[in-house]
């Protein structure tokens, strides 16, 4: 771009996204380009950067420049005089990378039309893993570089929040540790899943599990290449991922990308990676691609959100996500951190198609008492302080649900967990070093005393894969606990121990583990049962739909609550939303959902996404 820049291009291009209402891009300061020699910035590269932030301005566009590019679409790009020195650890090469940044901010960090900064597009793909320590020192200088060239603007790093704390695998990009220095966080999210629902939500999952850190969350990069998908399909996943990420907690949204660029295809990277070309949201003569007019769509919503800006409404249903998942615990595996995640983000499926308020809470900070329903789903690993506070919380009254994992690898197989059967009122068969298998593949449970709505002999079903890990149940025999469902063989399924003020109930199953495992299982039976459970713990739900396709949930902002309905299949949905008598949304008519449809209900009759728009999207 800045070696070719044509103003009148880059004009059109903006423009279009500006009548689109879409009020900010990311914009790349290619680190080859900018600097052909140490501590010498490009005065051709720059004046074409400063008419870029000038073209921005003009019609009213924000820009988040970035530095270290670094990885651009599938290839690494170096300065010709790095040398093949480390990124993070040879003092000289941090200290030019420290200068690039501090350059530009100098240069440009009082134009209007800088909205921010990274100082990386996907760190972790250029400069590799490091340790945590050698990663938080380099982020560091680098931040504070930005801070030295005199720019006040938010700054964060661009790497992706690929860190342990959200994927489970340890890159050294923790942000636990890197939260303290930047702005805000940015989760780049392209999921590949076996599963609609959690293709839906996965980076509703990323963006809540990045949210733990007391820093904003931006959807930093999120999209879909029309050689991958049909562009109509692409824009029914935008309104998904854009309408569950806003519910998730993220306050801002930057999708890859701006334009299809076929006349670069004989060029590296495209040249290899063709399927690079076609993330845009125009088509290589201009055009608007579905996925902008969803675009659209969307900022109408957040426009109408009000000037106030909004919080969404969660926190009531906790998911407990374990201390093991952070990497911090010793002689712990990998594996145990992939159980962990992708039962977590199964249980997050199950609690959305339930419209439950459900937040993430992390065991290592404690588990804060504001919840009245926890949920510890496929809880093979606590530590025992957490399985302490779980015991305090159901005495003190709230809810508690546990259910059994005995684990997927061969060694430590069984729950590490003390004071289960005083916790759940129990006494458990266990056997040691051997699992008791589930024979049948599909479980069914009949409830022998109601469950929230779920009245006595209601039957829920669950799928077994063909997964060594999910094939192990619980043997127990109640002791002073109640029998509220059993298997097909009739042995315990579901228990409930009432302590204190409140209830500890213990499944027998690793439902969340066997859904994880199952191709293309939701919506299944796990969804009625946290239901059930939300209505016995008087969880408040004042908007809520029965059919799990459809995910509700609710904003509050200056002018009142308004509540999202989200489509999250492929289907199209007559919807009666259930509303709460004595809250602000209005008793609202019969919808109609296309796939993958969002209606948004408020003060006053429901609408659909966008401005001057029906209820049918």
């Amino acid at each position: 771009m800045w070696r070719r820049y044509d103003p009148a291009v880059v004009r059109a291009e903006l423009a279009t996204l500006a009548e689109h209402g879409l009020n900010v891009t990311r914009s790349f300061c290619f680190w080859p380009d900018f600097v052909p020699e140490p501590r010498v910035l490009d005065e051709d590269a720059a004046a074409h950067f400063a008419d870029f932030l000038d073209a921005s301005e003009e019609v009213g566009l924000g820009t988040i420049p970035t530095f270290l590019v670094g990885h651009m679409s599938g290839e690494n790009w170096d300065p010709a005089w790095r040398g093949g020195r480390d990124l993070y650890r040879d003092v000289e090469l941090v200290a030019e990378e420290a200068w690039f940044a501090a350059e530009i901010a100098r240069r440009f960090g009082a134009h209007p039309a800088v909205a921010g900064w990274l100082v990386s597009n996907e760190m972790p793909l250029y400069g590799g893993s490091a340790t945590s320590d050698e990663i938080t020192a380099w982020a560091h200088l680098l931040v504070q570089a930005v801070r030295a060239g005199g720019a006040t603007q938010p700054v964060s790093l661009g790497d992706g929040a690929w860190g342990v704390e959200v994927s489970g695998i340890d890159n050294g990009y923790s942000l636990r540790a890197l939260a303290p220095l930047v702005d805000f966080v940015g989760p780049h999210v392209y999921p590949m899943q076996d599963d609609p629902v959690r293709q839906s939500l996965a980076a509703a999952f990323a963006c809540e599990l990045a949210g733990s850190f007391g820093r904003p969350v931006v959807l930093e990069e999120f999209g879909a290449s029309s050689d991958f998908a049909s562009d109509e399909h692409i824009a029914g996943y935008y309104r998904q991922v854009l309408a569950t990420t806003l519910l998730a907690g993220a306050r801002g949204w930057l999708a890859w990308c701006n334009a299809d660029f076929d006349d670069l295809a004989g060029e590296d990277p495209y040249r290899h990676h063709p399927f690079e070309l076609h993330f845009g949201l125009t088509d290589r003569r201009g055009a608007a691609k579905p996925q902008l007019e969803a675009l659209a769509e969307f900022a109408g919503l957040v426009r109408g959100l009000g000037p106030d800006g909004w919080e969404r409404i969660a926190g009531d249903v906790a998911i407990v996500v374990p201390e093991h998942l952070e990497g911090s615990i010793p002689f712990t595996t990998p594996a145990y951190r992939t159980d962990l995640r992708d039962d977590l983000f199964q249980a997050y499926v199950a609690a959305r198609e339930a419209d439950l308020p459900v937040a993430l809470v992390r065991e290592r900070d404690g588990i804060p008492s504001a919840a009245r329903l926890y949920l510890a789903p496929c809880a093979k690993l606590l530590t025992a302080p957490g399985v302490e506070q779980l015991g305090e919380l159901a005495h003190g009254g709230a809810t508690v649900y546990l259910s059994f994992f005995a684990g997927s690898t061969p060694s430590q197989r069984g729950p590490w967990l003390p004071w289960l059967d005083e916790l759940f009122g129990v006494r458990h068969g266990l056997r040691y070093g051997l699992v008791d298998p589930i024979v049948e593949d599909v479980v069914a449970f009949e409830l022998l005393a109601p469950l929230g709505k779920l009245p006595a002999g209601e039957r829920l079903s669950f799928d077994v894969p063909d997964d060594e890990g999910a094939r192990a149940y619980l043997p127990v025999e109640p002791d002073g606990a109640d029998v509220v469902a059993v298997d097909g063989h009739g042995r315990p399924a579901l228990l409930r121990h009432r302590v204190g003020g409140g209830a500890a109930y213990l499944c027998t199953y690793p439902l969340e583990h066997m859904a994880a495992r199952t191709p293309r299982v939701n919506p299944e039976d796990t969804w009625r049962l946290y239901s059930a459970l939300a209505d016995a713990a008087d969880v408040p739900r004042p908007v809520r739909v029965e059919d799990p396709r459809i995910l509700a949930g609710r904003l509050r902002t200056g002018g009142g609550e308004r509540a999202l309905l989200v489509n999250c299949s492929a289907d199209t949905v007559g919807v009666e939303p259930i509303v709460q008598p004595g809250h602000e949304l209005p008793a609202p008519s019969p919808l109609t959902l296309e796939p993958s449809g969002v209606a948004v209900l408020g003060a006053a009759s429901p609408a659909a996404v966008g401005e001057g728009r029906d209820a049918r999207v």
